[in-house]
């Protein structure tokens, strides 16, 4: 499956920002999906996972209560609601296929991933 993000971008500590993930192909509603960030100089952390039902979802500790979640399998697409952003949560944002729902296990090729800078 070939993911494109979208929607990064410049936001001042406490705004927010919604990233969009678009997926290519007929799988992608049987895929759980999730949202992976890298902050430079760190390694790429998962941040939410969503199941390919929609039905259920998690997230990391850091950004529970701010970011959200969703997908739409009508639309091919996975969305990533962030509000309340912090400086901290500046980093490149991927989307990509997650293989167990509640273990980190990326699946498949990277995107580009989208820039999020928090800054004022």
């Amino acid at each position: 499956v070939q993911l494109v993000e979208s929607g990064g971008g410049l936001v001042q500590p406490g705004g927010s920002l919604r990233l969009s993930c678009a997926a290519s192909g007929s799988a992608f509603r049987t895929y759980h999906m999730s949202w992976y960030r890298q902050a430079p100089g760190r390694e790429r952390e998962l941040v939410a996972v969503i199941k390919s039902s929609g039905d259920s979802t998690n997230y990391a500790d850091s950004v529970k209560g701010r970011f959200t979640i969703s997908r739409d399998n009508a639309k091919n697409t996975v969305y990533l609601q962030m509000n309340s952003l912090k400086p901290e949560d500046t980093a490149i944002y991927y989307c990509i296929r997650q293989l167990v729902f509640l273990s980190p296990s990326p699946f498949g090729s990277w995107g580009q991933g989208t820039q999020v800078t928090v800054s004022s």
